[in-house]
């Protein structure tokens, strides 16, 4: 090994990690470009969807349809009056015990302008935390996406 031969191997290590810094933000704003070809529609929003299960890790009745229509009666559309989507699903988790549990489910989609992001969060979490106490869950999963939306 020559004395250079260090220098040189930070050197381009240096020149790899400045180009990747450099490259990476162009490349990723590439993706948010819009397709001048598809036309831009609507306003920003985030779509949050929410997953609910039924049934109970205590062994309890399962979570019925009139009980979570009354949940979200109670305790989302007061905070989310504008409207919202309950979907009816089948899906499956591993508990924390490790076991795979499959169940019937509701899906509940939230549509709300981006600017209401930060007051929708805190509504949203407290929505989650009621389902877990009132029907003895271990979570209600939850996804959000930025979309745009036309009414």
């Amino acid at each position: 090994m020559t004395p250079h031969s260090g220098t040189r191997a930070r050197l381009g290590a240096m020149t790899a990690t400045a180009l990747l810094a450099v490259g990476a933000p162009a490349a990723y704003a590439l993706l948010d470009d819009p397709d001048p070809q598809v036309p831009v529609r609507g306003e920003a929003y985030i779509e949050s969807r929410l997953f609910f299960g039924t049934e109970r890790p205590d062994g309890g009745a399962a979570v019925t349809d009139r009980q979570f229509m009354a949940f979200v009666d109670k305790e989302v559309t007061p905070d989310f009056p504008n409207g919202l989507t309950v979907q009816n699903g089948r899906g499956q988790w591993r508990d924390a015990h490790g076991t795979i549990e499959r169940e019937r489910s509701y899906a509940l989609i939230l549509l709300y302008p981006v600017t209401q992001a930060r007051a929708s969060d805190k509504k949203i979490e407290e929505i989650r935390i009621a389902y877990e106490k009132a029907f003895a869950q271990e979570s209600v999963a939850r996804v959000d996406d930025r979309t745009r939306v036309d009414f």
